[in-house]
């Protein structure tokens, strides 16, 4: 059973990630925070040394979130091809996802930060290779399976994968319009059906 101080500190990572990734380092400010955890200044400083701490903890407990349900996705089946399904399937809603945590993490943070935080820069980029490395491993299996052909290393492929996906997410959020991400997946499926099956 977790402490009383343990439940404190989740309660104010749970509860300050969509105000940091919404409007971004430089943009919360301490007020914000002590209005959406009810707290004090010193009972958030108490739990966090600063709020870039502060801040690089919310960004980590987005990433997780995102990171298990990209897992849940790429598990969820059988073989490869099915598998990278499940996860463009999973962008093509992946707006409902991010919604409660203030938009797309990678997005908003990795934006935000690149020329105002390094810390957060290098935990958005580390985020970005994780996925990148997830779907690489699915392509990489598919191909030693004989399951799917690829025209590049399984790296790569998973680069322009996710690259194509983020930047649908860019365009949507940017919009408003989820259209750029159903075109997009729709696109992709279509691409990964008549390229790399077998």
């Amino acid at each position: 059973m977790s402490t009383k101080a343990e439940r404190t500190t989740a309660y104010i990572i749970e509860t300050v990630a969509p105000v940091f990734n919404k409007h971004g380092f430089a943009g919360t400010s301490m007020s914000d925070l002590t209005e959406a955890t009810g707290l004090t200044k010193g009972a958030l400083y108490g739990n966090f040394e600063n709020k870039e701490a502060l801040a690089l903890a919310a960004f980590e407990y987005n990433s997780k979130r995102l990171l298990e349900a990209i897992d849940e996705q790429l598990d969820s089946a059988d073989n490869a091809l099915d598998r990278i399904f499940k996860l463009t399937d999973f962008y093509r809603s992946y707006n409902e996802f991010t919604e409660s945590m203030g938009g797309c993490p990678v997005l908003n943070v990795g934006v935000d930060a690149l020329h105002n935080n390094r810390m957060l820069s290098a935990a958005t980029k580390e985020t970005i290779k994780t996925i990148e490395g997830k779907i690489a491993l699915v392509f990489e299996k598919g191909v030693s399976n004989g399951e799917l052909r690829l025209p590049v290393t399984p790296l790569q492929f998973a680069k322009q994968l996710f690259t194509m996906l983020q930047g649908a997410v860019s365009m949507a959020t940017m919009t408003g319009d989820r259209k750029y991400l159903l075109n997009t997946v729709a696109y992709l499926e279509q691409l990964i059906k008549r390229e790399l099956k077998k």
